[in-house]
């Protein structure tokens, strides 16, 4: 029974069988205060006797009721307990709170009287880090509950004392919704009625002392407000009328070491922007409609993003992400992002994305010190702390972690569609020194220097992903000898498909910086990579970090005077493109753009009205053209097999040749090389096939912005033995020009 007094309830509440029940006077003020840790042991509906007693808490109401279909039933308030009532109705049934107050009624549906979502089976395997599809069950879940349409909430904070949901839809009041506590998972819960996509959310954490911390955004949440807003968005994910089965089908084909791949890579703020509109970034839909028709008439097989996953501060460029389950609101919605993805699976362009599993900002509504102790993080700076960047670093040790960001590789490639992702910073998650001196950093287990969570981590995931989801890649940006990074993990690599050769772009981009007067002091630069060429599944990048941050654009490290730079720049390329390895290229370096890429601004589209510009983007377009025609220019990429030296010595001249060898068949090609402004006429060349060799590309043609000199547009390999060859023919070479044949 209750005792009731003075037109309220005290706090001798005793059960059908005179037992002292939980409603004690400090934990209905800890309800009340939004103190209380377990408030589902005393809100909503619980037995009382014969029938069932309600507690509510609504801090806006000076009168309320239960509503049934059988009934409308009093509530009273609790002594010292503002905005607690409790009512009694005679049977558990489906019921609404009516709230009033002096100038309004309200009526809802109580959070409280609703059972749990997450079943056992996902608390287990959440509880041991396995489980693969964790976005299906953390996060904010649009969905019917007991009959009643509502959101889902749940949240990993093992160590925090309470977790509540604040939002717009409580008036952002921490005291409302205290949340579920599931067992010894670590994971909090709640449904909240009548609520649905749009909704704006937060999480107030107590830390296990009782201390409050900084409200949190959802560590998987699918949206999140505009920058600098940092709120959680409810988004539904559920469903997307997806256009791309064929793709989806054959895009294996398109995806491994024998296909053509060449890359370009994207900042999707600053692509195009729209002057007459504030100079806005174009949306997911607007890039749809421009980006994708521009990366195929460019000829690129894939367009690689870097990190959409939403991120505060936009100097970063995404490679700080906050909300790694969410497609950052400034280009649209996750479904008009996967309309992106839709439109170019529809013209055949495979998309990658750029993602950041190895670190986070320390923002305050981020992941740092999540529920009050460092759960994501490690707590020593020495292991947890990058210097370089002022961000953390996960503790790969830790299963719940490793199981977030391995769900969250899974995610992209299973809910967007995604055909890859390529994976930033790998050199700073293999070695525990990186960047560090003596001192500041802890050994491993075995006292080296390897950080074996991070590598396991790693081999986990590709191993996970590539198991799980067919036809993806996953891409390396690793910089240093770290062995097997392509290779599979079953034979000790870390499984990626691909990795950036880093050593390739910084030795030729140092190369071709020299005046070509000195280069002949440099020629190795050109011929190491050779050496190497075949050890890893390698990508040649020349990516947003070679034309940031006083670096200068690809077309201003070219020497010598205008005419110079643009020759350069053009044979940079054809070398480039007849090098064994996958291309990847920076928008806006496929037309010599003066300026250093600026994240805020639009490329310089205006340059194509100059035929210099323009020559250049036209050779990119062609050098696609002929990388995906001629099988021998891809199809042994990684293999010694599909590359031979002709003259690699000529560093005096600066001058090189190689062949290139597809399958059995496929016709080789020949690519020659001439780093220096002086012609070279009747320069003799070995050639390994006889008969007829039809020029295919001439960087120096003029449609190019090139000189022009005449070449031979055959070569007839008549002539005499040489350089290993048994056949071979001379050749006028262009200045600063790259030439490529194949036999006929």
């Amino acid at each position: 029974m209750i005792k009731r007094h003075r037109n309220s309830v005290s706090w001798q509440a005793e059960d059908a069988e005179g037992r002292r029940t939980a409603l004690l006077p400090e934990r209905a003020r800890a309800l009340a205060d939004g103190r209380e840790t377990e408030p589902f042991t005393l809100l909503g509906p619980h037995p009382h006797g014969d029938g069932w007693r309600v507690l509510a808490l609504d801090h806006g109401a000076a009168e309320m009721s239960l509503a049934t279909i059988k009934g409308i039933y009093p509530m009273d308030p609790v002594d010292d307990a503002p905005g607690l009532f409790i009512g009694i109705m005679p049977e558990l049934a489906p019921y609404l709170l009516r709230g009033k107050d002096s100038d309004n009624e309200w009526e809802y549906e109580d959070a409280y009287r609703f059972s749990p979502v997450l079943g056992e089976i996902d608390e287990h395997l959440i509880g041991e880090g396995t489980h693969r599809q964790l976005w299906r069950v953390l996060g904010a879940h649009v969905m019917t509950h007991q009959g009643v349409d509502g959101v889902h909430f749940a949240v990993w904070a093992p160590n925090a004392r309470r977790v509540a949901l604040l939002g717009d839809f409580n008036n952002w009041d921490a005291r409302r919704h205290g949340m579920r506590r599931r067992g010894s998972t670590g994971v909090w819960e709640i449904f909240i009625p009548h609520i649905g996509a749009g909704a704006s959310y937060k999480y107030a954490i107590t830390g296990a002392h009782g201390e409050p911390l900084p409200q949190k955004a959802d560590p998987v949440g699918f949206g999140a407000e505009h920058p600098p807003a940092t709120a959680s968005v409810v988004r539904d994910i559920q469903d997307h009328d997806w256009q791309d089965a064929t793709w989806m089908a054959d895009r294996a084909v398109a995806q491994n070491v024998a296909a053509p791949i060449s890359i370009y890579e994207v900042h999707l703020g600053s692509w195009r922007r729209v002057a007459e509109d504030g100079n806005r970034p174009l949306s997911y839909l607007e890039h749809a409609k421009s980006l994708i028709p521009y990366v195929v008439d460019m000829g690129f097989t894939h367009l690689e993003l870097l990190p959409v996953s939403e991120f505060p501060f936009d100097g970063s460029w995404g490679y700080q992400p906050v909300g790694l389950y969410a497609p950052t609101i400034r280009f649209g919605t996750p479904d008009e992002f996967r309309a992106l993805i839709d439109a170019a699976h529809a013209a055949g362009i495979g998309v990658l994305l750029d993602w950041v599993p190895g670190h986070f900002p320390s923002d305050a509504h981020g992941l740092a010190r999540f529920d009050g102790t460092a759960l994501y993080e490690h707590a020593d700076p020495r292991e947890g702390f990058h210097q370089d960047w002022n961000t953390l670093i996960y503790n790969y040790g830790r299963r719940e972690v490793s199981n977030y960001l391995t769900a969250n590789a899974l995610y992209w490639l299973e809910e967007y569609h995604i055909d890859g992702l390529r994976v930033d910073a790998v050199a700073s998650m293999l070695y525990r020194d990186y960047s560090r001196k003596a001192g500041e950093w802890v050994p491993n287990i075995h006292g080296g220097r390897e950080n074996l969570e991070a590598i396991e981590f790693l081999r986990n995931v590709n191993t996970v992903a590539y198991g799980q989801v067919p036809g993806i890649m996953t891409v390396a940006e690793e910089s240093t000898a770290f062995p097997g990074v392509s290779r599979p993990v079953d034979g000790g690599g870390l499984g990626f498909g691909f990795k950036w050769n880093m050593g390739w772009m910084n030795d030729t981009l140092d190369y071709i910086k020299h005046e070509p007067v000195h280069r002949s002091h440099h020629h190795s630069q050109l011929t190491f990579g050779l050496v190497y060429a075949f050890s890893e599944n390698f990508i040649l990048p020349i990516s947003h970090d070679e034309v940031v941050h006083g670096k200068g654009s690809m077309i201003e490290k070219m020497p010598g005077d205008v005419w110079q730079k643009f020759a350069n720049l053009r044979a940079y390329y054809g070398f480039m493109w007849t090098h064994p390895g996958k291309k990847l290229l920076f928008m806006g370096c496929e037309f010599a753009q003066w300026k250093e890429w600026n994240h805020d601004t639009s490329l310089d589209w205006h340059l194509l009205d100059d035929p210099r510009h323009k020559g250049v983007q036209s050779l990119i377009r062609d050098l696609n053209g002929l990388y995906r025609e001629l099988p021998a220019l891809h199809r042994r990429d990684n293999a010694p097999e599909g590359f031979g030296w002709i003259e690699g010595g000529a560093a005096q001249e600066s001058v090189l040749a190689y062949a290139r060898y597809g399958e059995e068949g496929d016709a080789p090609v020949v690519a020659i090389c001439n780093f220096t402004p002086v012609p070279r006429h009747g320069w003799r060349i070995g050639l390994p096939r006889d008969g007829k060799w039809r020029l295919r590309l001439n960087s120096d043609a003029g449609v190019y912005g090139g000189s022009n000199m005449a070449t031979s547009e055959i070569l007839t390999a008549d002539g005499d033995e040489w350089q290993g060859y048994d056949q071979s023919a001379l050749v006028d070479l262009p200045p600063l020009s790259v030439l490529i044949y194949e036999a006929a």
